[in-house]
């Protein structure tokens, strides 16, 4: 959420920062909002004082021709509450529909950071991982439409085997070299949680929802792990905090509707293993260089060529100020896959889900900063390897890395 006090004292320099985003149409609505609350907030705040003034004369004077005052300002005090709570809840309504703002750095159009390895050549035409996969009998595409529709697929023996160990993988590598802390954390959470991630309430249509339960179908492992923390004030000593969950993610794809239908690559149900770090606010750059150098490990390890790629403006997620994409390349599909996106996202969350440490020395509490990127998703990173990986005979090798781990 943005501060409205930044709004307030500068529109022009937030309205231009989202219009970079394509998103400043609400801008001048929250403006309009948080005038009235003032407004009507004075109004409140003066006759509550007029109202004490009057109630310390009657205790002094005991004058019974005050009793009917006295009972008029208690009304109009309560009716003028009525409308500040009002008022508030509206304004912080809107607020929850704005974006973060980009961070100054972020450039005017995607931009290619670095790339890693060599592509490798074939002697024929590389395949795809929907031929391959369904040659090496390790996707079902036919039954997953049977058990669930479009969007949904099968993995099995070998298949259902390198997506386990890739998660192995993953994990071990993020844990014993990269120092996070593992989290199981639940599939399903509240409307608060959503809302303190940034996904309620402007992409709704885009999340699953168990109504009878009021719970939420996590998009992400970020859902759950942004409020981890939420309402708590940390201590200095604790941070920064990194933690890496693998979960399930549940997606509909509305907003996706008739883009990459074949394979594998945008599906409604996938696995992903998520990193996520809480930072004082003077390292969350640093922090989130290391988280896309952690993330960029496992692309290396598996020795598959990536580029990174750092986002312009209106490509930011809502809740990023700054983003790195890593991108695998993926010889049959003839593309590049962002397989992670790493991102700082200041202390956008910290404020929805009100995150806060105390400085040494400082009585005063300050805002966290959350950072979050993949470690990776599954399913590209499984495209990648049938892809990189295929022979000429139209079997697949497996990574080095990897090979211990599938016995």
């Amino acid at each position: 959420m943005l501060d409205i006090k930044l709004i307030r004292q500068n529109p022009d320099f937030v309205r231009q920062a989202l219009k970079d985003r394509g998103d400043d149409a609400l801008v001048g609505e929250v403006l309009s909002l948080d005038r009235e609350y003032r407004e009507i907030l004075s109004q409140f705040e003066n006759l509550r004082a007029y109202q004490r003034d009057k109630g310390r004369e009657y205790q002094r004077t005991g004058d019974a021709s005050l009793r009917e005052e006295m009972v008029r300002l208690s009304q109009e005090v309560d009716e003028l509450q009525h409308k500040v709570r009002e008022r508030e809840e509206g304004l912080k309504k809107t607020l929850l529909y704005l974006p973060n703002l980009p961070h100054p750095s972020v450039p005017k159009e995607n931009r290619v950071v670095r790339t890693w390895g060599e592509r490798r050549r074939f002697e024929l035409t590389p395949k795809p991982h929907w031929e391959l996969g369904r040659s090496l009998g390790i996707i079902d595409f036919d039954r997953g439409v049977k058990l669930s529709g479009s969007g949904f697929y099968i993995l099995k023996g070998w298949g259902a085997l390198l997506e386990r160990t890739l998660t192995y993988f993953m994990l071990d590598m993020h844990t014993k070299k990269h120092g996070y802390t593992e989290v199981y954390a639940p599939c399903m959470v509240t409307k608060e949680c959503m809302i303190c991630s940034g996904n309620l309430p402007k992409f709704s249509e885009n999340l699953y929802f168990d109504a009878e339960d009021d719970l939420w179908l996590i998009p992400t492992a970020e859902v759950p792990l942004t409020s981890l923390h939420h309402n708590e004030i940390l201590q200095i000593e604790d941070l920064p905090l990194r933690y890496v969950a693998l979960t399930p993610c549940f997606r509909r794809e509305k907003m996706a509707w008739g883009r990459d239908t074949r394979g594998i690559k945008r599906v409604h149900q996938f696995n992903k293993v998520e990193l996520y770090k809480v930072v004082e606010p003077q390292t969350s750059e640093e922090e989130l260089d290391q988280l896309v150098q952690d993330a960029e490990e496992i692309c290396q390890k598996l020795d598959i060529p990536y580029r990174v790629v750092e986002l312009c403006a209106p490509e930011l997620g809502f809740s990023s100020q700054k983003t790195y994409d890593i991108e695998m390349w993926a010889p049959g599909s003839d593309e590049w896959l962002e397989v992670s996106s790493c991102s700082n996202c200041g202390d956008f969350q910290a404020r929805r889900s009100n995150i806060r440490y105390r400085p040494r020395g400082e009585e005063k509490t300050r805002f966290v900063h959350t950072l979050n990127g993949s470690g990776l998703a599954l399913p590209r990173v499984f495209i990648a390897i049938l892809e990189n990986y295929q022979t000429e005979k139209g079997d697949v090798d497996i990574p080095e890395a990897i090979k211990p781990y599938m016995r």
